[in-house]
This record gives C-alpha cells, sequence and structure tokens, in this order.
C-alpha cells in the first residue's frame, strides 16, 4: 500500500479510462489517499467572499444535506445564505458525478451523506483530545452508526495561497491489532437503549462500539502519536483528495477553507470486500461484529 497514489486528472466531468477506474479502485479500497493534484474547484467572485471565518455559527464548519437540501452551522442569512447553501449544494452535487465516473461498481450502493465547508483554520483551534483533527484517528461517528459500511470523503482545498497539510499512519490492520487488546466489548442491550433514547440515530453495532473506541484509543496516546511511522502530505490550492477515513489513519495539521463530501458504502459494493474494516476487525476478534 503506498499512502499517496496521484492521479493526473483536471475535468471533474471527463471519463475515466477503464485501466484508471480499475487502479483507482484498487488503491482507494487498499487503504491509499486517492490525490488529484490539478482538479480544481471553481468559485465565483461571490463565492470567494464567503471563505471567512464568519459565516459560521458556534460550529466548525457549515453543513448542507443534500437529501433535505438545509444548510445548518452559519450565521448568514437571506441572499447570503443562498449563495453559501448554492456552492456547497454544487460541490455535492459535482462530487456524486465524479464519483460515480471514477468508481462505476459503486454507483448502486453509494449513499451520500452530508457535504460541509470549512473556513476555519485547523492549526491552533482549542479542542478537546478527543475533538483534535490534528492527531491520528480513523473515522467512527458516536450518533451515526454505519453498522459496517465504509465512508468515503472527498476533500478539495479552496484556499487560494496555503495547502491544506495532512499527516497518514500506519495500515488499517496494523493499527487494529495494536489497540484490538485494550478494547471492551459492549454491555448487552446497551445498543437498544441508546436507539431508544435516540442517543443514536440508528443501532450501534459492536463494529461501531470497536470503532469508537479505536477513535479515541489512537486519539489519547501522545507516544502512539509521535512515534508511529507516518507521512505528511501537503495538498496545494487547487487540489482534492479522497478516502476510506474510516481505514486511512489521517490527521489535519493546518489549513483554512477547505469542501468535505462524506459517502457511504455497504461492504458488499466493495471489488475486494476483505479490505473493509469491518472484515479486518471480524478476523480479528473471530467473529461476526455486525
Amino acid at each position: 500500500m503506498k499512502p499517496i497514489y496521484e492521479i493526473d486528472h483536471r475535468d471533474w466531468n471527463a471519463p475515466f479510462a477503464t485501466d484508471v477506474q480499475n487502479a483507482a479502485t484498487e488503491a482507494l479500497e487498499s487503504g491509499s489517499v486517492l490525490f488529484f493534484p490539478k482538479l480544481s474547484f471553481g468559485l465565483s467572485d461571490a463565492e470567494a467572499a464567503l471563505r471567512n471565518p464568519r459565516v459560521i455559527d458556534k460550529s466548525k464548519n457549515v453543513s448542507y444535506n443534500p437529501a433535505s437540501d438545509r444548510l445548518g452551522g452559519t450565521v448568514c442569512t437571506g441572499g447570503e445564505a443562498e449563495l453559501l447553501k448554492g456552492m456547497i449544494s454544487r460541490y455535492a452535487a459535482q462530487t456524486k458525478r465524479f464519483l460515480n465516473a471514477l468508481l462505476p461498481g459503486y454507483t448502486q450502493g453509494l449513499i451520500q451523506a452530508r457535504t460541509s465547508f470549512r473556513p476555519v483554520e485547523v492549526a491552533g483551534r482549542q479542542s478537546s483530545w478527543r475533538k483534535d483533527d490534528t492527531r491520528l484517528h480513523v473515522d467512527s461517528f458516536p450518533t451515526s452508526p454505519t453498522q459496517g459500511k465504509r465512508i468515503i470523503r472527498i476533500f478539495n482545498n479552496v484556499n487560494p495561497e496555503h495547502a491544506r497539510v495532512w499527516r497518514v499512519g500506519e495500515p488499517f490492520e496494523d493499527l487494529a491489532k495494536r489497540f484490538f487488546p485494550k478494547m471492551t466489548r459492549p454491555k448487552p442491550g446497551s445498543s437498544v437503549i441508546m436507539h431508544l433514547l435516540r442517543i443514536t440515530r440508528a443501532r450501534r453495532s459492536e463494529y461501531d462500539h470497536f470503532m469508537l473506541q479505536l477513535h479515541d484509543l489512537m486519539k489519547e496516546d501522545t507516544n502512539y502519536q509521535e512515534t508511529v511511522p507516518q507521512t505528511r502530505q501537503e495538498f496545494p490550492p487547487g487540489s482534492t483528495w479522497m478516502a476510506f477515513t474510516d481505514q486511512v489513519s489521517h490527521a489535519a495539521l493546518k489549513g483554512q477553507h477547505q469542501f468535505e463530501q462524506s459517502y457511504l458504502l455497504p461492504v458488499t459494493s466493495m471489488k475486494n470486500p476483505e479490505t473493509a474494516s469491518v472484515r479486518v476487525l471480524e478476523r480479528i476478534a473471530g467473529r461476526k461484529l455486525v
């Protein structure tokens, strides 16, 4: 596995050759970050003026729900809110067309989740260790269990001057084996109770329970953060990148003005399901986790 797999593609709407599609799918499922250094997302002058932290409320990003066409996390109102929503929804639509062209095998299973615009600088942001995205982690959502579905996220840097800087850590199977002995099984009935009390939007599977622990164990272990093998990667202005973020150990060190679109994908839609995080954890645990 290479931490970064670079693809020279500069047009969101241009088709992909079959060999590129196959190589991209293999790299993505193996745990690489797909990097498109020249794939920019253009903004109008009016949209460019929204690259300002003033547009957010108390959250760290502006969110958009493609299913409901609703905008959240912003203080903008009226015409400015409509401009902001139009910009983010355009990114949501663009990424969907792009993924259907690049990864046609995923099309039938792909579930579009929320879109976000992140105009706040990552470096220096005050937060608890659990919410500190400058620490290596894999994604897991406390209130939105995936029940084994993959998390694909596609990012774009619309900062006109500065790169988005990441760290990419060790392969998922290595980190899962490292931390699994410290994990505990969920208490019987806890997932049902949390769902009934609306703490979670769906039942939390044993897989989700383990992934939440893995996220936290990684982040709170300072020695691990400093000593584990890792790759520093800069994503320059006008670049795009994507990964299975439930598999790729990653940390955002610095950067401002970024788009992000999340998708869920059933394991059955993958070309090689055995590389999925849930399958890796099941092999280590020796039992089904969903």
